[in-house]
């Protein structure tokens, strides 16, 4: 992916600057935090979660449900917050979900979610900040 074809552009340097090292591995990397390590993960307050590269709102908190996984799981994002590109990594074929306004790789997408999307987006939780509602 061309980070080129993205608004927010930074250079490797600024976004190790910007991110923690774990973010970074995530984030800029497509690594994958271990399940249940994120704070994020039971965080039940209104809000919403927005990029932790960009600040880009990505999902309401009110569109979060306990998948089991072990990461933060939504049923659908803010519209246009979000791309996916097919992900073959690993030996399995996946959607993987990144930023669009910045390109971070956020966590991928699955069809086993409930209703009324059907939808499970899994995101690493060290790749969101959330924002209470005030």
């Amino acid at each position: 992916m061309d980070s080129a074809t993205f608004p927010v552009t930074r250079s490797d340097a600024e976004w190790r600057a910007r991110l923690s090292p774990e973010q970074y591995a995530v984030m800029r990397q497509h690594a994958t935090e271990r399940p249940g390590s994120c704070a994020l993960l039971h965080e039940h307050r209104a809000g919403a979660f927005h990029c932790a590269g960009c600040d880009e709102k990505l999902f309401e908190a009110t569109l979060k449900f306990e998948s089991g996984t072990g990461w933060p799981s939504f049923n659908d994002p803010v519209p246009g917050s979000v791309a996916t590109t097919e992900d073959r990594s690993r030996g399995m074929v996946r959607t993987e979900v990144h930023c669009a306004n910045c390109g971070s790789h956020l966590g991928h997408v699955f069809p086993d979610g409930p209703p009324p999307t059907g939808l499970r987006y899994c995101i690493n939780g060290v790749a969101l900040n959330f924002i209470p509602e005030t």
